[in-house]
């Protein structure tokens, strides 16, 4: 019986390389766009190796491929992927972590110094008539009196520090995994999240988004930090409580913030983040570079090949 290559969804121009990773195997291959866990479900029945973006691969997916089937999240994470199911169903899950870290720290790094130095509040109040720098940039430390927070210090935490190293920051981080010497060495003031939260002017998120972290910056935490503090988060749209960021922002409990990941993908046309001021969105573009997306579907091609050829993903779930 022909083996069969699925792939869910995608929003590249097209998966010529995952066709061909196919074809030479020997595999049938088909592409869809499925948005829902029933379109998932369907695509994918009886597929040997399926590669899925951002649509959901639930129980009912886990349910129907072939036994043994590897499944390949196209990303850093997996939180559309129904983990229980596939190890219940006996599947191998596999992701691709590190096609896109410089990107995420330079785009991160980039919004944060974007929105201390205020260029959106600045380049509007331009557009809009005015010629009044005080006016829209006040307050505004010297970035040597300012203090940047990293919530999660891991791979790109790590490499946006190394970005911002030349600045003249202080640097302290909340990161259970993080040792003292580890902190030392990279020049970062360990602290718990509470002080964390009291002293930054700007916090970064890096930290995945689990039972623990999920909904953490929500109305409590956001009224902990100080007035003037900024929030920027390309890590996952679920640390943040958006309502509550956005009635933050409306009340100037916080200053500003930046986001390039959201709770629901594409941010709905009803959320409150849509009108909230001093807030700066990008559209999950962090990932982004021409290089990336070859990489990405490179490595994804990859692991279909070593999937059909019975060995085990390039980085199973689980493995950093």
């Amino acid at each position: 019986m022909t083996r069969t290559v699925v792939v869910t969804d995608y929003t590249f121009p097209d998966v010529v390389r995952e066709e061909q990773a196919a074809l030479a195997s020997g595999a049938a291959f088909s592409a869809h766009q499925c948005k829902s866990a029933d379109d998932v479900a369907r695509a994918v029945a009886g597929a040997d190796v399926v590669a899925v973006q951002f649509a959901p691969f639930t129980e009912a997916a886990a349910s129907v491929v072939a036994p043994g089937a590897t499944v390949i999240r196209y990303g850093v994470g997996y939180d559309n992927i129904d983990l229980d199911a596939t190890e219940s169903h006996g599947l191998k899950v596999g992701y691709v972590p590190d096609y896109c870290p410089d990107e995420v720290a330079d785009h991160t790094a980039a919004a944060a110094l974007a929105l201390l130095r205020k260029l959106v509040p600045l380049d509007q109040s331009v557009r809009s008539g005015e010629w009044a720098a005080v006016k829209h940039a006040r307050p505004l430390k010297p970035f040597d009196e300012t203090v940047f927070g990293f919530f999660g210090l891991g791979r790109i935490g790590r490499a946006v520090l190394d970005r911002l190293t030349g600045f003249g920051f202080r640097f302290m981080a909340s990161d259970p995994l993080l040792t003292e010497a580890e902190a030392a060495g990279l020049g970062v003031e360990r602290v718990d999240a509470d002080t964390l939260l009291r002293t930054a002017d700007i916090i970064s998120l890096h930290t995945p988004a689990t039972a623990e972290t999920t909904g953490y910056f929500n109305a409590t935490r956001l009224a902990a930090m100080q007035p003037h503090a900024l929030l920027v988060n390309s890590a996952r749209g679920q640390l943040i409580v958006e309502s509550d960021l956005a009635e933050a922002l409306k009340k100037g409990t916080i200053a500003g913030a930046a986001l390039d990941v959201f709770a629901e993908e594409p941010l709905p046309a009803d959320s409150p983040l849509r009108d909230a001021p001093n807030l700066l969105l990008t559209p999950h573009a962090a990932w982004y570079s021409d290089a990336a997306i070859g990489r990405l579907q490179g490595l994804v091609a990859e692991d279909i090949s070593r999937a059909l050829r019975g060995e085990p993903p390039r980085r199973p779930v689980g493995q950093a």
